[in-house]
């Protein structure tokens, strides 16, 4: 019943809110384009400075010093429960949704920095490590961060409507119904964390042990 409940408040906020969603993922896309732009625009110290970082990771990740599941999942999770609870509490306010869209192409623009970065210096291989590394988790992050992003939007604009608009209409079942949403983000994100502590480091080691190599 609980779960049924879920997919249906989420199937009437797409429904609501389409042409919003059609604007979060054209914002998230734009980031990732600009990332993936801002790895040319690099000076070649910056470059040689990242590589010396990545390699040092993957030399102790290929010793297997630093390949904690339990640990890695923690981390990986609470980061992400930060990330999502910050931007529900900017969606409770009128002022939190600049900043909401500001983060959502920032997510975007993380992404196709990380993947550009690998293409641009390990080329084929690099794409290889960006499937292995960044797509497992991000499968399901991506979706959770356009989803609590248009979501937050979307309160944020029924509050402005009830304040200066519509004034005294009721944004309490919307409030429920954004509080469900990202109850759902959770339970993705939980998913994500699983399979960027487990499985992400399954497919890395056989690619970082073939780039030290």
């Amino acid at each position: 019943m609980g779960t049924t409940r879920i997919g249906q408040t989420i199937s009437l906020h797409v429904k609501e809110n389409i042409s919003l969603y059609l604007f979060t993922i054209v914002l998230f896309t734009m980031g990732v384009c600009f990332g993936a732009v801002i790895v040319n625009s690099l000076e070649q110290q910056q470059k040689h400075d990242l590589m010396n970082y990545l390699g040092q990771f993957f030399t102790e990740f290929k010793q297997g010093t630093n390949v904690d599941p339990q640990t890695a999942f923690q981390q990986s999770f609470g980061q992400y429960i930060k990330y999502v609870g910050f931007m529900w509490i900017l969606g409770l306010s009128i002022i939190g949704l600049p900043i909401i869209l500001i983060m959502v192409f920032l997510k975007g623009l993380v992404v196709g920095f990380t993947v550009g970065f690998m293409i641009n210096q390990w080329h084929w291989n690099g794409l290889l490590l960006a499937g292995a590394s960044v797509l497992p988790q991000n499968l399901l992050v991506i979706p959770a961060v356009i989803i609590i992003g248009t979501a937050g939007v979307s309160f944020s604009l029924r509050l402005i409507r009830s304040r200066f608009i519509r004034r005294g209409e009721a944004v309490s079942p919307y409030f429920f119904r954004y509080s469900a949403l990202v109850l759902f983000v959770v339970i993705l994100l939980c998913g994500a964390s699983i399979l960027e502590a487990i499985l992400s480091p399954l497919l890395m080691k056989p690619i970082a042990a073939s780039l030290l190599s």
